[in-house]
């Protein structure tokens, strides 16, 4: 790979052209690294600001192979790409991180839920789903997950009674007992070639229980010092065992008698990450690049609390989009909107994000409380 890896001299590819390689590309502009990017999508939010932008299906053989020849280092902002090209590309000497069999094992639930086990990662008990409900060693509810092509709550059902069994998924699953949470947090941690490893601090996750998303996050999150360091180390654990390069995002519950159990991973930049842009000295997305490039990894402390509240369209509305109220937000101090370009909105589709931040956090609350009362995304 080139030693110099600012300017024209590297050639860095990303799979995937949605908000996350949007932030990703802002992050690079500063640090003058040029991204490469493929998505199906000629309208993707990467479309309008990448160095060069190349549509193609991210599950191509061929179209991956083709993109990732001449280009020195390969990354990811999405998991449902072709790992077979990756493979490829690997062999022929372009670096790929987060390495594909990494990718394979991810965004397989089945595989990543029997690593958690093999590997002492706590997590919540689960098995193998075939057609009946009565083999199941749990008692009702339990949660269905497919094992592949779940993403933003897609893809998970909570099953209460063996009738529901009739509209339930019919590919390949897993179900999980039910657990009886008191907080949802995440972690993200990175590692280098070199083997350093930062994570940034937890935050706490609150979600819109109808469109099955992430609504609000905060940060710092309101658990123990203890808590904290057992989250961090279980990432730490996790992205070492992987033995992973790049960036990993970390999905925990914290139940009520105070164990972290990881519900899910990422291996890539992720929605829990977003207010490191505003309040941490160095934002996930630059946290990213210097991984991947093994450059030293940035400091993770926070100068600020902070919230973020995702963007997403109200549910009576598809059509052009319209931010009814951002202006009115603007004027709020410590309100930073993101938007990601897409021009069409549809109910719960991520439209963008708005990060707050304040001294501390009662203060944050109270103004994230203000922010998504005044804003509404909707069609003209």
């Amino acid at each position: 790979m080139n030693d110099t890896w600012y300017g024209k001299q590297m050639k860095i590819g990303v799979l995937g052209g949605g908000q996350l390689g949007r932030m990703l590309i802002q992050a690079a502009n500063s640090l003058d690294i040029q991204l490469h990017m493929l998505d199906p999508d000629p309208n993707a939010p990467c479309a309008q600001i990448a160095y060069s932008f190349q549509v193609g299906p991210l599950t191509d053989y061929q179209t991956v192979l083709e993109f990732g020849q001449g280009k020195d280092l390969l990354t990811v902002e999405i998991e449902n790409v072709n790992t077979e090209a990756l493979k490829a590309l690997q062999k022929q000497g372009t670096k790929v991180f987060p390495q594909p069999h990494i990718l394979e094992l991810i965004r397989d639930k089945g595989l990543q839920k029997q690593f958690y086990i093999d590997n002492q990662i706590p997590t919540a008990p689960f098995v193998h789903f075939k057609d009946n409900l009565a083999e199941i060693p749990f008692s009702l509810p339990v949660v269905h997950k497919l094992r592949t092509g779940g993403y933003d709550g897609k893809g998970v059902q909570i099953l209460k009674a063996a009738s529901e069994l009739a509209d339930s998924f019919k590919e390949p699953s897993i179900i999980e007992q039910c657990i009886a949470f008191e907080k949802e947090l995440s972690v993200i941690v990175a590692r280098n070639e070199n083997g350093q490893i930062k994570c940034f601090d937890a935050v706490e996750c609150q979600f819109n229980p109808e469109a099955n998303l992430v609504e609000f996050l905060f940060s710092p999150a309101n658990i123990t010092i203890e808590i904290e360091h057992q989250a961090q180390q279980i990432a730490t654990d996790l992205i070492e065992k992987l033995d992973m390069i790049g960036l990993l995002a970390v999905e925990f519950f914290l139940t009520k008698d105070g164990q972290l159990l990881v519900n899910e991973i990422a291996p890539r930049p992720h929605n829990s990450g977003h207010h490191t842009i505003e309040i941490a000295r160095c934002s996930q997305f630059e946290q990213h690049l210097r991984a991947i490039l093994n450059l030293p990894l940035g400091d993770t402390t926070l100068h600020s609390a902070g919230a973020m509240l995702n963007l997403i369209g109200e549910k009576n509305y598809e059509g052009p989009v319209h931010y009814q109220g951002i202006e009115k937000i603007m004027a709020l101090p410590g309100v930073h909107p993101h938007l990601y370009g897409k021009t069409q909105t549809k109910p719960f589709r991520k439209m963008g994000h708005i990060t707050i931040s304040a001294p501390d956090i009662t203060e944050v609350r109270t103004l994230a409380q203000k922010v998504k009362n005044s804003i509404k995304v909707i069609s003209k």
